[in-house]
Formats: structure tokens, C-alpha cells, sequence
């Protein structure tokens, strides 16, 4: 087996859960005004836990959550910010941290059908423009579509740095075939991963329970064509939503009561058998999971 990386857990929840200004719908776009002390110290808590990766909290700076007005006004800044801390926190840290510059779906999560590619240039320049000079690593994240992912890797500026593709899958039917919100293959994406030449395709944002299958198809998908690519997951911790998560960060999700570490990890070790390289956690997977990851993967 590949040695494996660890990425961090999630932000806004972790936010959520120490007290910091959490609210809907700005959810953890709040803090990078009301509490940046706290998203320095969660990143700074995620690399003592053992993270490799840790990814700069710019999700929520789309108008979804903070509207068009404040977008308009403080995009690019609240991108610089959130980039800025990220990096602060890698540093001090003395080990060797990476930042992901977190490239979020521009106009709601697991909406495919909202994506607009006509609107898409003015919402994702001034996110690039603000988190360029931290980023280590472009990281497309929660894409429902290839579509969405395949606008991100078009428009990014081509200075060499590492692109990382994260896909959301459909977890409505667990024990069906897995596929993107979309629809579409998980066959499909590699191939369009592979297209682009990125550095890694992952799965985030869904149920644990749905991933293995996926890096699965992705990896067979990928030796078909004779190539290679880093795979990676991170699960989120919710309840299962019995019609979707359409209407997702609308309202605070349920967090699952078996998703504590030892649980999580026994997904992980299944998601490295499946041919995973990277790890790491999303929504409601904090520094506790990490660790127990870190702890498992690198002895």
C-alpha cells in the first residue's frame, strides 16, 4: 500500500461546536470576519492531530451564503483572509503543512442544476485572485458535476501548482451503483480528471458508507487507460436526508451517532483497500477523527 496522506476534518461544524459566530446561511464565512482567531486555531489544531493537508475555510465565500451585495464588496478580501490564516497556522505549526485552497460550488451545494456557466467567471476570479498567494494546492471541492469541476480547472492560472478534484456523490441510494449528484459515472469523472491532469480526484461530502465503491470504479477506470492518479476520500458525518441534501446548509444537519473515531476509521481502512491514498474528513469529522486516522495510517 502507498503510504497515505492525511487531509483535516471540516471547519464550519468545528466552529459551530467551540461557540464561534456561526449562523445561517453565512455559516463558516462568518468567522473570517467575527472570529478568525478560531479558524487559526482549528487549522492549527487539524496539523497537531496530524494533517498533511489542511484547506483554507473560503467555502462559504459564494453569494449563496453571503450574498451578492457582501460578495460584490468582500470577496476577493474574505478569500485573502482565509487563505492568509490557513497559512499562518501551517507555519507556526514547524511541520510541513500544505494548504488547499478550498474552490467551492459557486452556486449551492450538490445543486448541479444550478450551475451557470455564464455567471461562473465573475463568482470564481476574485476567490483565485484572493487565495493565490497561499495556496499550495487548487482544490475543486463538493463538485456535483464534471461541468463544475471542469469550469474550476479552466479558469485556474497556470503557476504550476497542484489540482485536486473533489467530487459529491448521490448518497440518497447507498446500495445502488455510485455516481455524482449529476448522474453522471464515477467512470466519467476519472476520465475527465485524467483529461486535466490532475493531481488527485477525491469523494467528500457524502456518506461514508458509499465511498469505497466509488474509489473503487475510479481506480479500475483509471489502470483501464494504463495511467495513474491519487485517490482520496472525505466523509461527512450526516444523517442520512431520506430525499437528498438538495437544500444543503440551509439549516444545521444532524450529525450521525456512528460516526465517532473508531467507527470512522474502520471506513478508512476500507476506503484504503479500495485504493485510496489520501484521508481525511468533512462535515462533522473534527481534530478526534483526524488523530485516530494519523495515529493509524502512519505507524
Amino acid at each position: 500500500m502507498n503510504a497515505i496522506t492525511i487531509l483535516d476534518g471540516g471547519m464550519g461544524r468545528e466552529l459551530h461546536r467551540r461557540g464561534a459566530p456561526f449562523r445561517q446561511p453565512e455559516w463558516s464565512a462568518l468567522a473570517l470576519t467575527e472570529a478568525p482567531d478560531s479558524i487559526r486555531q482549528i487549522h492549527l489544531d487539524y496539523i497537531q492531530a496530524g494533517a498533511q493537508v489542511i484547506t483554507a475555510n473560503s467555502y462559504a465565500v459564494v453569494p449563496f451564503h453571503i450574498g451578492n451585495q457582501r460578495f460584490a464588496a468582500e470577496a476577493e478580501q474574505l478569500a485573502d483572509t482565509a487563505g492568509r490564516l490557513a497559512q499562518e497556522a501551517a507555519r507556526s505549526s514547524g511541520r510541513s503543512v500544505a494548504v488547499a485552497a478550498s474552490l467551492p460550488p459557486l452556486f449551492g451545494s450538490y445543486r448541479p442544476d444550478l450551475f451557470d456557466p455564464a455567471a461562473a467567471p465573475s463568482l470564481a476570479d476574485p476567490l483565485i485572485r484572493g487565495l493565490q498567494p497561499y495556496a499550495d494546492i487548487w482544490l475543486a471541492e463538493t463538485q456535483s458535476s464534471i461541468a463544475e469541476a471542469a469550469f474550476w480547472k479552466s479558469r485556474l492560472p497556470n503557476d504550476g501548482k497542484p489540482f485536486w478534484v473533489s467530487f459529491t456523490l448521490d448518497d440518497s441510494l447507498p446500495d445502488h451503483p455510485p455516481r455524482l449528484r449529476s448522474g453522471e459515472s464515477i467512470t466519467a469523472a476519472a476520465q475527465a480528471a485524467l483529461q486535466w491532469h490532475a493531481g488527485a480526484m477525491l469523494f467528500n461530502c457524502s456518506r461514508p458508507e458509499v465511498m469505497a465503491d466509488a474509489v473503487c470504479e475510479a481506480a479500475a477506470a483509471v489502470r483501464a487507460v494504463g495511467r495513474s492518479l491519487r485517490l482520496g476520500v472525505y466523509a461527512n458525518a450526516f444523517e442520512p436526508a431520506e430525499n437528498g441534501m438538495n437544500a444543503a446548509n440551509e439549516g444545521l444537519d444532524e450529525i450521525r451517532t456512528d460516526t465517532a473515531p473508531p467507527n470512522y476509521l474502520r471506513w478508512a481502512q476500507q476506503w484504503q483497500a479500495a485504493g485510496a491514498d489520501i484521508i481525511g474528513g468533512c462535515c462533522g469529522i473534527g481534530p478526534e477523527h483526524i488523530g485516530v486516522l494519523a495515529n493509524y495510517f502512519k505507524t
